[in-house]
């Protein structure tokens, strides 16, 4: 496997002077945290990380006690896309070496769900590269979508790119609890990390699902070389969009993309960047998706202090740590995993 250099950015060392846990007593109360105090909490020196993630989880358990959400990710059509996302391994200008299908049978899908379900995952996210689904393709996901819902009782998350008109109807009808559809990053960035469609492209997906009636989830990836203030912004957008479900990605130099030099994260500024999102969306999902196990390593448990869910088993194109370590991690935490809904 190729080495990629590691950068080791230096944390500041100058107090913010901030009692972040006055922070926490203000959000709690229904202030909205602005952004300059955003700003500092990332930019926050190590010696008050504690401080910081214990003012978080204030804020975490008030909406979500000590509970964590599993989710489950399947790939159903993997690499093949004609988007030109710099950081993404399924681009058409990414030259890694990682499996490439087309969509999977209805059955494989129906299997995938199962193992979701044996997971104790709450939720199954179905996922398919591309630009967005053709007619075909969406008519299959949603079949399968619709046995799902009649046969298990798991939450159903489609994230098949951008949607045309009806399409986001089309889900919903078959059953489809919410779509994922990731900002990715700050609107001034965004440019920078991908050419063949825009943030605003992006954007109306988001705001499409919500008029559909499905629950909205979007998020975005941290480390592709963007500043703190990018960081913020995309917080602070997903506020704004009233995004429900947040999943955080800490970015993965795969060898054999443009990006593959990019890393330039440690996990206290990991923790930081958790921190500051549920201080922005206090009440919101917050999840800890790709590149937990690489960025946070050790300090992985410590970010279920301010994020309340994570993906169990791998991700699109890499590998996660096993269940079973997902499982004893909440369990030394002493959290609890929450419950799959019952099927009405």
């Amino acid at each position: 496997m190729q080495i990629i250099e590691r950068l080791k950015p230096l944390s500041p060392t100058t107090p913010t002077n901030i009692d972040w846990s006055a922070v926490a007593a203000r959000v709690l109360a229904g202030e909205p945290i602005d952004r300059a105090t955003a700003l500092a909490a990332l930019q926050a020196p190590d010696a008050e990380l504690l401080p910081l993630l214990a003012a978080a989880y204030e804020v975490r358990r008030a909406a979500f006690g000590n509970t964590v959400q599993l989710y489950y990710l399947m790939n159903v059509k993997s690499g093949l896309c004609p988007e030109d996302c710099h950081y993404c391994s399924q681009s058409k200008i990414s030259h890694a070496e990682i499996e490439k299908y087309p969509m999977v049978s209805r059955e494989e899908i129906l299997a995938g769900a199962q193992r979701a379900v044996d997971s104790k995952a709450c939720t199954f996210c179905i996922v398919a590269s591309g630009r967005g689904p053709t007619e075909r393709d969406l008519e299959h996901v949603a079949d399968a979508v619709r046995e799902i819902k009649e046969t298990m009782n798991i939450r159903v998350c489609a994230c098949l790119g951008i949607l045309k008109d009806g399409q986001a109807e089309q889900l919903r009808d078959a059953g489809a609890d919410r779509y994922n559809h990731n900002l990715n990053t700050s609107e001034d960035f965004h440019g920078s990390i991908c050419t063949t469609h825009t943030h605003a492209d992006r954007v109306r997906t988001v705001e499409e699902i919500k008029d559909a009636g499905i629950s909205p989830c979007s998020g975005g990836i941290i480390g592709m070389g963007e500043s703190d203030e990018d960081v913020v912004s995309m917080a602070f957008a997903l506020r704004d969009l009233e995004i429900e479900s947040i999943p955080l990605n800490f970015y993965i130099p795969i060898p054999g993309v443009p990006f593959a030099n990019k890393w330039n994260l440690n996990p206290r500024y990991c923790l930081k960047a958790l921190a500051m999102f549920r201080f922005v969306n206090p009440t919101r999902e917050i999840r800890i998706a790709g590149g937990r196990e690489l960025h946070l390593g050790t300090l992985q448990p410590m970010g279920l202090y301010a994020a309340n869910s994570i993906f169990v088993s791998d991700y699109l194109t890499t590998k996660g740590q096993s269940a079973e370590d997902d499982y004893k991690m909440i369990e030394d935490l002493g959290f609890t995993i929450v419950a799959p809904p019952s099927r009405t």
